[in-house]
């Protein structure tokens, strides 16, 4: 068994109550290392997981993405996420990826977290890229579950990568569970196991099975357990079982919207919130399950963002595409 957390702050967050930790570093643990496992950090709030401009010629426009930030660092975000899936990362190389949570780290606000995606296929490549992620100065990292033979990634396999990766990482780890990309569900019995983990926080869930995630809120209450939305799409519900944030698209595009939305679900003004999460659906499902990364891109440059281009093989959408998803923003109120 893993030892209990302690609820120790790390960085700006706020922790919630304290305990004892029983978790033990392993020899090959730095002493940085050391002193990170076990601490705690709140994350909950509304991240949008940023998008990487590209120059037409495909390279990261570091401009365009400061441009981004400074507008973002003015909504009630709680953090970015930098190198999620919206983020087109496995299209990137190994340095641009650090890069980039290099320059969004300087460029954010120290109040607010950046939680870098540090997943690889292989547990060794992931726990030297989380150790790059954090030394330019991530507060977090976002580890998705490998699937190249997503066949053989049952609850053992996943269970010793990301105890793997958390034992080793210098900053605490989120499990990242994206099916609609990876084509597995990270199973139950294994996030509760992860969870007992004192360097694992909490959980990234974007399959929408929301009995699924208020299983999991309840059975890792007793670790404290933090789980995060992923998608602006079932927000509301996410709340009403225990969800503490939510990583969203959407928010990429309508920020402040999916801020209140938070606001609303978080003061219980479930009415008002429930009228707000109807008019949020058909966009979010627009730039995420419909469309997805170039829809997004191009909404972003609608709301006065740089989306720009995507990295090949990803191409623009269709001048069909562009009507529909102009259509679900305009018929919601948005455009």
């Amino acid at each position: 068994m893993f030892g209990v957390k302690t609820l120790r702050t790390v960085g700006p967050a706020v922790c919630r109550r304290g305990a004892s930790v029983l978790w033990k570093p392993t020899r090959t643990q730095s002493r940085t290392q050391s002193a990170a496992a076990g601490q705690r950090v709140d994350i909950g709030g509304i991240y949008p997981p940023i998008a990487t401009p590209f120059t037409q010629k495909e390279d990261v426009d570091y401009q365009k993405l400061d441009e981004n930030l400074q507008k973002y660092a003015k909504i009630p975000f709680k953090g970015l996420v930098v190198q999620g899936s919206n983020g087109e990362y496995p299209y990137l190389t190994d340095e641009e990826r650090v890069e980039v949570v290099r320059r969004v780290r300087l460029a954010l606000p120290t109040d607010k977290l950046v939680m870098a995606g540090s997943g690889c296929e292989s547990t060794k490549a992931t726990v030297v890229m989380t150790e790059r992620m954090a030394g330019p100065g991530a507060d977090l990292v976002l580890v998705v579950t490998p699937c190249f033979y997503k066949g053989m990634m049952d609850s053992r396999a996943l269970v010793h990568h990301f105890t793997q990766v958390a034992d080793s990482s210098p900053v605490p780890v989120v499990l990242y569970n994206v099916p609609a990309n990876t084509g597995l569900d990270l199973p139950v019995d294994a996030v509760v196991r992860l969870a007992q983990h004192p360097n694992i926080l909490g959980l990234k869930d974007s399959g929408g099975d929301i009995t699924r995630i208020a299983l999991i809120v309840h059975k890792t209450k007793p670790q404290d357990f933090q789980v995060l939305a992923g998608s602006a799409g079932f927000l509301m519900a996410a709340y009403s079982v225990g969800c503490v944030g939510g990583v969203c698209a959407l928010a990429n595009v309508l920020g402040r919207e999916v801020c209140e939305l938070e606001q609303l679900c978080v003061s219980g003004r479930w009415e008002e919130a429930s009228a707000l999460q109807q008019r949020l659906i058909e966009p979010n499902t627009a730039v995420t399950r419909k469309f997805g990364v170039p829809a997004l891109k191009q909404a972003m440059e609608w709301f006065g963002y740089h989306g720009g281009t995507c990295r090949s093989p990803l191409q623009p959408l269709s001048e069909a595409e562009l009507q529909q998803l102009r259509l679900d923003f305009s018929t919601n109120g948005w455009l």
